[in-house]
């Protein structure tokens, strides 16, 4: 992939965060939660659910990366965004490489067993039930996960606007979640866990040594 100018800090933010918001979201917990609910329920009420959850972590994790800009001198904001980039991108390689055949297939066993919990009683009817069922699993299964990680190191590089990123971000969660809503069936079957963190890696890479170069600038 090749990185937007870094002249323009919106186009290199949307494009940058778009691309891996994707790529992390893809086959992820998350992934595979929209689309068992959205095969038990309707899916524009899972959506409505999944995205507002996601958008609600997005924003937690953009402040928390703008925080960093904020609290850290201003020298050494690049070189802190460089070596969240570079190590990121190295655990996502040697992730990938541990990672074993069944791993997509591993992520939806444990989203299928805790929609079963949250299930358990028969109490998610209607609209407003499932939206806050989505809402609330997606919104646990997010914290702490490789895409909130992303967003905040994203967050906390100085060549990327909060307008872009923010932009970028749920365009991709707003993808994802369509997919997995709408043709989930189909796309969960021939995702490859280790092709995506491997992609993943790479980008990360890539954006540490677009930190570095400014950083030396």
């Amino acid at each position: 992939m090749t990185l937007p100018p870094t002249g323009d800090p919106g186009l290199a933010a949307f494009g940058s965060s778009l691309t891996a918001i994707t790529l992390a979201e893809l086959g992820d917990k998350t992934f595979f939660m929209a689309l068992i609910l959205a095969a038990r329920h309707r899916p524009r009420w899972v959506f409505l659910g999944a995205f507002a959850a996601l958008t609600l972590v997005t924003l937690l994790s953009l402040g928390m990366g703008f925080g960093l800009r904020e609290w850290l001198p201003q020298a050494v904001v690049p070189w802190l965004a460089a070596v969240l980039f570079l190590g990121f991108g190295v655990k996502l390689l040697v992730d990938a490489s541990r990672l074993p055949a069944d791993a997509a297939t591993e992520e939806a066993s444990e989203a299928e067993a805790a929609i079963e919990a949250a299930e358990s009683d028969g109490s998610v009817r209607g609209p407003g039930a499932v939206i806050w069922e989505a809402f609330v699993l997606v919104f646990l299964a997010e914290l702490g996960d490789r895409t909130q990680f992303a967003t905040i190191f994203l967050a906390a590089a100085p060549a990327f606007s909060f307008a872009g990123l923010l932009a970028g971000t749920l365009l991709g969660h707003a993808l994802v979640t369509w997919l997995a809503v709408g043709a989930g069936q189909w796309i969960g079957g021939r995702i490859s866990e280790k092709v995506l963190y491997r992609l993943s890696g790479g980008l990360f890479l890539a954006f540490g040594l677009l930190s570095i170069r400014q950083a030396i600038g």
